[in-house]
């Protein structure tokens, strides 16, 4: 990886609730790895999960710590256990990824003299004072990253950064691993048998990716089906491909909508899927309907990537990964019509105009939205807070409480 910096004899640790899934864990990874290839030492702080293994393989170290939990003694100890953890491992960089564990962070790195890191991951919810006060952790990083140009926007609007404490690095996607060309047959013929998918079945597939939880949209996608003919069911598939974790309930919701609205043999509920790059080449369309903005929209920047026209909800980072009538459509949030008509849209204009606005998605999004961009940019800005502690230069941390 010619592109990092030399970060030789560096130790930094990442601290995450846990392992288990979605666009913060895959981004501890991927900084991770890049950590190893510059020479650094990668040390995550989390309660495990499913990529946990993962990362060891990378030459990632991981470290149990129940950093989910907002039980504000046990961020106290977790605090102390983690300035613990920094000068036993002469941790250089602290870098936190979610609030409650950013807390314990922030103490721990007051506590040792660490540089302290965030990741605004997402515009959080709630405007009472306690709520900006809590969520306000996320901006007290002596850098602070964006994810997107809206949630720099957000961090500038709500808290105050100075635009020397801030930057903004997009998600990025496995340019390497999202190549249409790299999926063999079998690979897709595999996402086909987990989906349940006979080799004559000639609908058209709708892929809806992400954990099975409310705000990501399932429920609008398949009111939308609800909302069509018949005859238009009859020729297509909706299939919600990601991990309950453990919302079993939801789940249940979702699967009593579906056969109260006459969707028969039109859903799919396969759960985690481990080949993504497969399973938006077996879809013709794919969707991302989510209620609450998303704070950059990677379902968007990998589908397109992939050469798929994308259907996404109007607001938050979605704006910035599609082009509306270009690369895909955008749809009015939490509304079932809109996304019916998009569909309905998608469906009409058929497979070469579709294939066309796959192409274009993967023009704009390939340049723009790649794993190595968000390694290089952030290793950089790793050793520019390094550099910028050597010569005793500091910026303060505080932000607007509301």
């Amino acid at each position: 990886m010619t592109h990092l910096p030399d970060l030789s004899g560096v130790t930094l640790l990442q601290v995450i609730p846990d392992l288990s899934a979605g666009g913060a864990e895959r981004t501890v990874l991927e900084i991770s790895d890049a950590l190893v290839s510059a020479g650094a030492r990668s040390i995550v702080v989390s309660r495990g999960g499913r990529l946990e293994a993962e990362l060891v393989r990378g030459g990632g170290e991981s470290v149990y710590m129940d950093a989910a939990t907002k039980n504000p003694f046990r961020i106290r100890a977790n605090a102390s256990q983690l300035a613990r953890l920094i000068e036993a491992e002469q941790v250089n960089i602290v870098h936190a990824r979610s609030r409650a564990p950013a807390w314990s962070s922030l103490m721990a790195c007051e506590a040792t003299h660490t540089p302290f890191v965030t990741t605004y991951h997402g515009a959080y919810s709630g405007k009472s004072a306690l709520k900006i006060r809590y969520n306000s952790v996320m901006a007290r990083g002596d850098l602070v990253i964006a994810n997107s140009d809206w949630i720099a926007a957000h961090i500038r609007d709500v808290h105050g950064v100075p635009e020397a404490r801030l930057i903004t690095i997009p998600r990025g996607v496995d340019l390497i691993s999202y190549e249409p060309k790299a999926v063999s047959a079998g690979r897709l013929d595999m996402i086909r048998k987990q989906w349940a998918l006979d080799d004559d079945d000639k609908r058209l597939i709708l892929l809806l990716p992400g954990r099975l939880t409310d705000w990501k949209g399932q429920q609008v996608a398949i009111e939308a089906l609800g909302i069509m003919t018949p005859d238009e069911r009859a020729g297509l598939v909706l299939v919600l491909a990601g991990d309950a974790q453990g919302r079993d309930a939801y789940v249940a919701r979702l699967d009593a909508k579906a056969r109260t609205l006459g969707l028969g043999d039109a859903l799919r509920l396969p759960g985690h899927c481990e080949d993504m790059p497969a399973a938006y080449l077996v879809a013709d369309i794919i969707l991302a309907p989510s209620k609450r903005p998303e704070a950059f929209g990677r379902t968007a920047a990998e589908a397109s990537a992939m050469g798929r026209a994308v259907i996404v909800a109007n607001h938050g980072g979605a704006r910035e990964t599609v082009i509306d009538g270009e690369t895909g459509a955008r749809v009015t949030p939490g509304d079932p019509a809109s996304l019916a008509g998009a569909i309905r849209a998608m469906i009409s204009i058929g497979p070469e105009a579709r294939a066309n606005m796959g192409a274009a998605g993967a023009a704009w999004a390939r340049p723009r939205f790649s794993t190595k961009a968000l390694q290089s940019a952030t290793l950089q800005a790793y050793k520019r807070l390094l550099d910028q502690k050597g010569s005793g230069e500091e910026t303060p941390r505080d932000v607007k409480l509301g």
